[in-house]
């Protein structure tokens, strides 16, 4: 019998394991009934009679949904729906070190993306005292070079402290996060890329400046990176 009637009879077979399709039905299942966090889920052996199939694989896709942050387990309660941690995998495999080139690269540039559209949110909650510590932050970064350790610690500093002025905690986490591999770029600069809008300038910009003179400011200091990008 011929390779292609073989296929057209035959057909690829699905790797899923009864595990991975009990864990889709029960997210389906979780969606189409409208669970909200702090909602009671039904128990193990309630849910491996409904779908039809023994309770260790029923355990074994709620663990992956616990792995996840998505469910937990309450005394008296029972199982409940979870507000999962969305960033906690993420932090705890960001590491330069167990991370390909490339993959660094894509996380780079994923921060130089996000400083471009803060503008917007940073001017809607900027305040006086906010700014008097971060022009004393950017005021404190010697143009004659303390070294590449003093001026990654400067960078992280004055971004970290735009960051924080947003108020928003998960974007606050996520530069957390990113640092690492913000320091790990920076240290691998041969020759310093210093941009022609300083972190003083920027400071200025945000004290009299308009958000989009703020964005075409953020641009420009880090443009060195761009183009390093092409």
């Amino acid at each position: 019998m011929a390779k292609t009637d073989l296929m057209k009879d035959l057909g690829p077979i699905s790797q899923r394991t009864m595990a991975d399709v009990v864990e889709k039905e029960l997210r389906d299942y979780l969606k189409k009934k409208l669970f909200k966090p702090g909602d009671a889920l039904p128990s193990e052996l309630e849910l491996a009679d409904a779908l039809g199939v023994s309770r260790n694989v029923v355990r074994e896709a709620l663990s992956r949904l616990r792995m996840l942050g998505m469910i937990e387990t309450k005394k008296r309660r029972g199982m409940i729906l979870s507000t999962p941690d969305i960033l906690g995998s993420f932090e705890r495999v960001l590491d330069p070190l167990i991370i390909d080139d490339s993959t660094l690269q894509d996380i780079f540039e994923l921060r130089l993306t996000l400083e471009m559209g803060l503008a917007d949110i940073l001017y809607l909650r900027k305040k006086k005292k906010d700014i008097a510590e971060l022009e004393a932050i950017a005021k404190s970064q010697d143009p004659g070079g303390k070294g590449q350790a003093f001026r990654i610690n400067n960078e992280i500093a004055f971004h970290g402290k735009i960051y924080q002025m947003t108020g928003n905690e998960t974007l606050m986490r996520f530069q957390n996060m990113l640092l690492p591999i913000f320091g790990y770029v920076i240290s691998l600069e041969k020759v310093p890329q210093i941009g022609k809008v300083s972190h003083v300038d920027l400071v200025n910009i945000l004290k009299d400046g308009s958000k989009e003179e703020f964005r075409q400011g953020m641009h420009e200091h880090l443009k060195p990176h761009f183009n390093r990008l092409k």
